[in-house]
């Protein structure tokens, strides 16, 4: 399944080699044109001369890791988070360390040898590290080095009803997304953009953006479904299984309202659930591809995800077939008013 192999895949900011060519795979068949940029970006494109607006798809491949930045003597690994990683969930976690994606385990002092305070308190990462079972700094440095990116091992795995869990929800969902739509036939010009660095500050997007110059871009995203215990359902970002999330407002950028009118009317016409996204928090790649050269209409559509950003997130399949449905309505429309 497409979006297993997106998941499981490991491509860190800056490092998305591995997601790119998997996803460059799937999607020649359906290019015209396929790139890399400097930077990292793969773009995908179809009728690039083609009456009509300029169309992006966008979808970020990087995830949140860890980068090794000390080898201890005693063979043990220290990190540092690369995106929004809360130190929290990473004690006792599995993970994978550089090419030769080395087994690891995310350690610390066990709670038996910990005094009374340091139990009332939350690990920081400089209390945190990696045992990858060597004995020594000088075997540790034959198995890894500094700079290596430190992996989460979780599977994709279906459970419940129509749920998914799996390692990097955010943004391989856009990314699956974003495959399957390309696949559409469409008249106008069709760019799918796969970003980089979107998660320490949607640094690939704006180069994309550069280049296509769009005229109205959809960003594909996994966003933060906060539907849980001891939160206030006013709260709640998006909650898991009511629908695809549109955005009004984030940190990063205020969507074009005539477009999001639009999608919440095409929903409501075809059936389609939807959410609105409640809180501002956060931001996309919208953000910058909204501001970039003569600016674009820009949307936001996302498949909810609890506990986003770490080794583990959870999804409903129902709200990823209705991020689908909602785009795939909107491209066939805006191909009926294009002729």
């Amino acid at each position: 399944m497409l979006l297993a192999r997106l998941t499981e895949a490991c491509g860190a900011p800056g490092q998305e080699g591995e997601v790119r060519d998997l996803i460059r795979t799937e999607i020649a068949p359906y290019a015209d044109e396929i790139k890399t940029d400097a930077l990292g970006n793969l773009l995908a494109i179809k009728n690039a001369h083609a009456p009509g607006p300029r169309v992006m798809l966008a979808a970020h491949m990087d995830e949140v890791a860890l980068m090794i930045v000390g080898i201890e003597g005693n063979g043990y690994l220290k990190f540092r988070p690369i995106g929004g990683v809360d130190p929290r969930v990473l004690v006792a976690k599995t993970v994978v360390v550089g090419s030769k994606k080395v087994n690891g385990v995310i350690g610390s002092k066990p709670i038996h040898l910990q005094r009374p305070e340091e139990r009332q308190r939350a690990l920081t990462i400089q209390e945190l590290l990696i045992d990858i079972g060597a004995k020594s700094k000088e075997e540790a440095e034959r198995l890894v080095q500094l700079g290596d990116i430190a992996y989460f091992t979780t599977k994709y795995e279906e459970f419940g009803h129509n749920k998914v869990k799996a390692k990097a929800l955010d943004d391989r969902v856009g990314c699956a997304l974003a495959i399957r739509l390309f696949q559409e036939e469409v008249s106008f010009p069709l760019i799918a953009a796969f970003t980089v660095q979107e998660e320490v500050g949607l640094r690939g997007a704006g180069v994309a953006a550069y280049q296509i110059e769009p005229d109205i871009a959809l960003v594909l995203e996994g966003t933060t479904a906060s539907d849980v215990p001891e939160t206030k359902e006013h709260k709640h970002a998006t909650s898991v299984g009511k629908g695809a999330a549109i955005t009004v407002m984030d940190r990063a950028t205020i969507p074009h309202p005539p477009l999001v009118q639009e999608l919440f009317k095409i929903a409501d016409e075809e059936g389609i659930s939807v959410q609105v996204r409640r809180t501002n928090t956060g931001g996309t790649d919208a953000g910058r591809i909204q501001l970039t050269k003569e600016g674009a209409k820009v949307a936001t559509i996302a498949v909810p995800c609890r506990y986003i950003h770490s080794p583990v997130s959870v999804m409903s399949k129902e709200d990823f077939e209705n991020v689908y449905a909602l785009v795939k309505n909107y491209l066939q429309r805006l191909q009926e008013r294009e002729g």
